[in-house]
């Protein structure tokens, strides 16, 4: 498992890798001191993993997910304890607290790992395996089979996900080159859905379908993308 550490501290960098030496398939592939050497050493390295502190100078970790084209697995670390919850919220992988203990670090790890196979399993090599959104002040650190419909709606995507809609300050276009065309199909100019959460398929009267999503909303594909559509579903 390929890991960066970002940390503005150099001691809690060099306790981190102290504590994954003990971890025999874990490969320190990097470091990265804030928040935007971050985002360009996580472009750069493709790691599977990141230890991320919550506090640094020019921007938090949360900020750094935000920023991202698509993110890693995701653990937590910070010597500030009200941040936990937070941290639970986007559905990070983990959260140790400084001064991080042995068994903490190895059942952390033992939990990416599950994660990560999982993932693999689902995901093109070359495809975002999650999505971190943050609009306004809360966020959501979504996996990709959780997301049933992308909505375009100006400069900003709508990600519709169990029972949330929130915004995130990307394009359809943008996101459209990160995800597996096997499993994500452009319906529309302002459409890409999940073709794992596509409940009913009918015709319509323009001579295209309506997709009826699982939870919905109710989907239009023109009559040029329902050949498409059929061509990829077998229908």
């Amino acid at each position: 498992m390929r890991v960066l550490l970002i940390d503005d501290e150099r001691l809690a960098r060099a306790e981190l890798r102290r504590l994954l030496a003990a971890h025999a398939g874990v490969e320190i592939v990097g470091e990265a001191v804030n928040a935007a050497d971050g985002v360009q050493q996580i472009a750069a390295l493709k790691p599977d993993l990141i230890f991320l502190d919550v506090q640094m100078p020019g921007g938090s970790g949360f900020d750094m997910l935000a920023a991202l084209e698509d993110a890693p697995e995701v653990i937590f670390t910070t010597a500030f304890d009200q941040y936990a919850l937070q941290a639970f919220e986007v559905n990070a992988l983990d959260y140790l607290q400084k001064p991080i203990q042995a068994a903490r670090m190895a059942a952390a790890l033992q939990r990416c790992a599950m994660r990560y196979q999982r993932a693999l399993a689902y995901t093109a090599p070359t495809a975002a395996k999650k999505l971190f959104i943050k609009d306004g002040e809360r966020c959501w650190f979504v996996a990709l089979q959780d997301i049933r419909l992308f909505e375009s709606d100006g400069n900003y995507t709508r990600v519709y996900f169990e029972r949330q809609q929130p915004l995130m300050l990307r394009s359809l276009n943008q996101l459209e080159e990160r995800l597996d065309p096997e499993r994500f199909f452009r319906a529309s100019r302002r459409h890409i859905v999940n073709l794992d959460h596509v409940e009913q398929v009918t015709p319509n009267e323009s001579g295209g379908l309506d997709l009826m999503l699982r939870g919905g909303p109710e989907v239009e594909v023109s009559r040029r993308r329902a050949a498409q559509f059929k061509a990829l579903t077998s229908l």
